[in-house]
């Protein structure tokens, strides 16, 4: 096959790809000229309602960060670089860019066309928009919140880094999904350990303000090489799992679209494996309410190793933001450990879902009140205790958290805390459709304000947390604070069973047996 030829077949392969593109896209009703103008209407009132004021108020006031030397800041940038390598990896593999619509995957591998024509095309672009969202929200965000853009001596090398960086996390979100398991564990290792190198080679010395301009060399030999590697690997990818994956993905955004955000989510939980006869002891009785839920964590291993790892961290930044300096506990600290024991009480245990169809399904298949919860709660709540205590001890032994003579209190408020996040994780597990009340219209001089309604119903988890973490900062006694906390706590209990319906017949059948 000839030069010409070979570029007349793969111009050919783009113009079929892209004629089927279209005529996927426009399968349905074009877009009028009255629809575009009504898109256009609505970023204006954003950008003169939110974006106009939010942008005068950074202009005319102090940032809320001060960024000092970049020297200073750059084993915090290779720290950053990590993150958004891993969690670029992470969301590959259950979401990359090469999942369709799964019509549209089908007509693709029903062709002659090559993987690489097809997959290869969608890629790049969608490569090149998610690489620029992320470069420009992440200049906005750092305009916003620090004053990096203020002073040209740290605006130039700052821009490379977020630059460099959003390419990485793109390439990386390629590799993820197109690579294999060793071969993401083997980049994840590396990008640690440049990151080591990088920190080590620059330092904080007087030529410690070039490390931010080698994080943007590194970042960008990264690219070069990974994005090389990954476009190369698009040909060996499996088209039956990228068509379960894009199936997944389909559905997963049906659930997003009409308001069941935790159903998407729990599409993507992992499928227990191996140890099913552990769950039996050998005269053939089921084993103790701790023993199944160990089981049936270590079922889904990196699952619970997550959940362990989130609860060690979380329990430690915990009893540090509830310790805080001897002026008072430090709030930030406190709700972030919140939030990761948050998370990681739902990750640490499989029983959670069950738990919900059990008192869902009550009538028929329940027990009444002691034995669901007892046999499904046991090891959550053990486990996650467990965990936070843990990691609270090594944060004091450690004296990273200085109590300053009132570990009492800071006991105190851990274990209002950790009943809190229990009742917080609780009301989200109970959650079932979202109620259609919630999709009224709120009127305010600012518009309809129901999608925040929305918003506050599909995370009520976070949002009770945060919310009662900030409750119990402002109150100034410690046994006040854990009083409230256990009133949030047993209204996140009393909510989620109003959920399920399940106090309601719990009700019914204490008045018919009196």
């Amino acid at each position: 096959m000839t030069t010409d030829t070979l570029a007349q077949t793969v111009s050919d392969a783009r113009t079929r790809v892209h004629a089927v593109r279209q005529r996927y896209a426009r399968r349905g009703d074009r877009a009028t000229v009255r629809g575009r103008a009504y898109t256009a209407y609505l970023v204006a009132l954003f950008a003169v309602f939110y974006l106009v004021p939010v942008v005068h108020a950074r202009a005319t006031s102090p940032a809320l960060v001060s960024v000092g030397p970049l020297a200073e800041a750059t084993p915090l940038i290779c720290a950053l670089a990590v993150t958004v390598c891993w969690s670029a990896q992470l969301a590959g593999r259950f979401w990359g860019p090469l999942v369709l619509q799964p019509f549209l995957l089908h007509v693709f591998m029903s062709t002659d066309i090559s993987p690489t024509d097809y997959l290869g095309t969608i890629a790049r672009r969608r490569l090149t928009y998610t690489g620029t969202a992320v470069l420009l929200s992440a200049c906005a965000a750092t305009y916003l919140a620090t004053d990096l853009f203020d002073r040209l001596g740290t605006a130039l090398p700052g821009l490379a880094v977020v630059a460099g960086l959003s390419a990485v996390g793109a390439v990386a979100w390629l590799w993820g999904q197109v690579r294999t398991v060793r071969d993401n564990a083997v980049l994840a290792c590396a990008a640690g350990a440049v990151a080591l190198a990088v920190t080590a080679v620059s330092g904080t010395g007087p030529g410690g303000e070039a490390g931010p301009w080698l994080v943007a060399v590194v970042a960008a030999a990264t690219v070069a090489g990974l994005g090389r590697a990954a476009f190369r690997s698009v040909r060996t990818v499996e088209l039956p799992r990228l068509a379960r994956e894009s199936a997944r993905a389909s559905q997963a955004q049906a659930y997003a679209w009409t308001g069941t955000l935790h159903h998407a989510l729990d599409l993507y939980r992992p499928e227990p494996r191996g140890l099913t006869s552990a769950l039996i002891r050998p005269d053939g009785r089921l084993r103790g309410h701790l023993a199944q839920g160990a089981v049936r964590a270590l079922r889904t291993r990196g699952r619970a190793s997550a959940a362990v790892t989130l609860l060690l961290i979380g329990g430690a930044v915990l009893t540090h933001g509830a310790a805080g300096p001897d002026s008072g506990p430090a709030w930030p600290w406190w709700v972030a450990g919140a939030i990761g024991v948050y998370l990681g009480s739902g990750w640490v245990s499989e029983t959670w879902r069950g738990l919900r169809d059990e008192l869902t399904l009550v009538p028929l298949l329940g027990e009444w009140w002691g034995g669901v919860l007892a046999r499904t709660l046991a090891w959550p709540v053990v486990a996650v205790t467990a965990g936070v205590s843990l990691g609270g001890g090594v944060a004091v032994m450690a004296r990273w958290s200085s109590h300053g003579g009132r570990l009492d209190t800071t006991v105190l408020l851990v274990a209002a805390t950790l009943v809190l996040v229990l009742g917080a994780r609780f009301l989200r597990e109970m959650k079932l459709h979202l109620p259609l009340e919630l999709l009224l219209p709120v009127i305010t001089p600012l518009g309809d304000l129901s999608g925040l309604r929305v918003v506050a119903w599909q995370f009520d988890g976070i949002v009770a947390v945060v919310t009662g973490v900030a409750l119990m900062n402002a109150v100034p006694s410690a046994l006040g604070a854990a009083s409230l906390a256990l009133t949030v706590a047993a209204c996140c209990v009393w909510t989620g069973l109003r959920r399920t319906g399940w106090a309601h017949r719990g009700l019914f059948r204490r008045l018919s047996r009196a």
